[in-house]
């Protein structure tokens, strides 16, 4: 899974420690060993900062996105592990590069997700969300054309999600720059 994820070795590791810290403190019984090894993955790819959606990890595992979503929560909580929530900013790089746009459209995604941050409009707002919209924003002030159904088969959310995040990130900019 971690391969088809293009994650990284460390986040491999990580996994496997989660996995083990698991199966040693009994969290397996009436759960399925798919569910806690991908929950374990996804767990991990937070912790190293290169995040995953649950969507993009559903679409590589044979578990729904529901069971890891609740096995992912049990681990956590019995495991007492230190998870940050996804910045936005982590999804922006693989986005611009999925749809081959350039170093300026990061610059101006990631200048757009840190005024939105300043206004406080991110929270609550699913990072993948926030980092789609920023992209597709960023691609427009910079004059790269990019269709929203672009960033949305990218990101793997709607495109509805994209044009509301899309006018919350521009109000956001005008606060703090007006």
């Amino acid at each position: 899974m971690a391969s088809a994820l293009g994650l990284p070795e460390n986040v491999r590791e990580t996994a496997s420690v989660i996995y083990r810290r698991a199966l040693d403190e009994d969290l397996l019984p009436g759960r399925s060993i798919e569910g806690v090894s991908t929950a374990s993955l996804y767990a991990a790819a937070r912790q190293a900062g290169t995040p995953r959606s649950l969507d993009e990890i559903a679409n590589v595992s044979r578990v729904g996105k529901d069971e890891i979503a609740r096995t992912y929560r049990y681990v956590v909580r019995e495991l007492s592990l230190e998870i940050q929530p996804a910045d936005p900013e982590s999804y922006v790089p693989r986005f611009v590069s999925d749809l081959e746009l350039s170093e300026e459209v990061e610059r101006r995604a990631r200048q757009l997700l840190q005024n939105a941050k300043e206004e406080g409009v991110h929270s609550g707002k699913s990072p993948v969300g926030l980092a789609a919209a920023a992209v597709y924003a960023a691609s427009l002030l910079t004059n790269e054309k990019v269709t929203q159904s672009e960033v949305s088969e990218v990101a793997n959310i709607s495109e509805v999600t994209i044009r509301n995040r899309y006018h919350e990130l521009l109000e956001a900019e005008d606060s703090v720059h007006p």
